[in-house]
């Protein structure tokens, strides 16, 4: 009778060993997780500034009033470079636009319409997705044709419709220029011209 007690003390303290050794293993792995995605950006915090650093050669968020000026332009009077105030709205970052030269033409699928676009990008990456959009300019219209072909009829007659050409044009040209350069940074299309005939 006497070794029953000895053995139900064992059994606990084994249990409570595994138990504390089971929680460590745990905190572990969730401060190792912690570690990783903090470094890979996916969390959002210094990693992700970390991860941009790591890959100068890629395009960079420009902050609104850090935009370099062109050579030989002055600074307007009481312009001293500054951001602009707090509270106006808008994105926090610059936007640089470009105006694609030629209109886009298309047949509509499943239709006898065709449509005619121009189009411009806004990007708020620095001047080198622009540099790359107009080196792959062949590559990105093609893209945009073959979106422009797969439009219904009944999209392009819509403000609803449009906006999800848009949508589709952006990724058509980051698709593009992500397979030619390794990033893409187009945030957003604009018609300048929109005909359909």
């Amino acid at each position: 009778m006497s070794d029953e007690p000895k053995k139900k003390k064992k059994g606990k303290l084994g249990k409570m060993l595994l138990m504390g050794g089971g929680m460590l293993l745990l905190a572990g792995g969730g401060a190792a997780a912690g570690l990783f995605l903090g470094q890979s950006g996916m969390l959002g915090g210094k990693g992700a500034t970390a991860h941009a650093a790591e890959k100068p050669d890629q395009p960079q968020l420009v902050l609104k009033g850090t935009k370099p000026k062109p050579e030989g332009e002055a600074a307007a009077e009481g312009d001293h470079g500054s951001a602009a105030p707090e509270g106006e709205g808008g994105s926090k970052y610059e936007s640089s636009y470009f105006q694609m030269e030629k209109e886009f033409t298309s047949n509509l699928r499943d239709s006898v319409h065709f449509i005619q676009v121009g189009l411009a990008v806004s990007t708020n990456y620095d001047d080198r997705v622009i540099k790359n959009l107009q080196a792959h300019e062949l590559a990105v219209r093609s893209a945009v044709l073959m979106s422009l072909s797969e439009t219904d009829e009944e999209q392009v007659f819509t403000a609803e419709g449009k906006k999800q050409l848009q949508v589709r044009l952006v990724k058509s040209i980051n698709q593009v220029l992500q397979e030619k350069e390794g990033f893409g940074g187009v945030g957003n299309v604009y018609f300048t011209n929109f005909i359909v005939q």
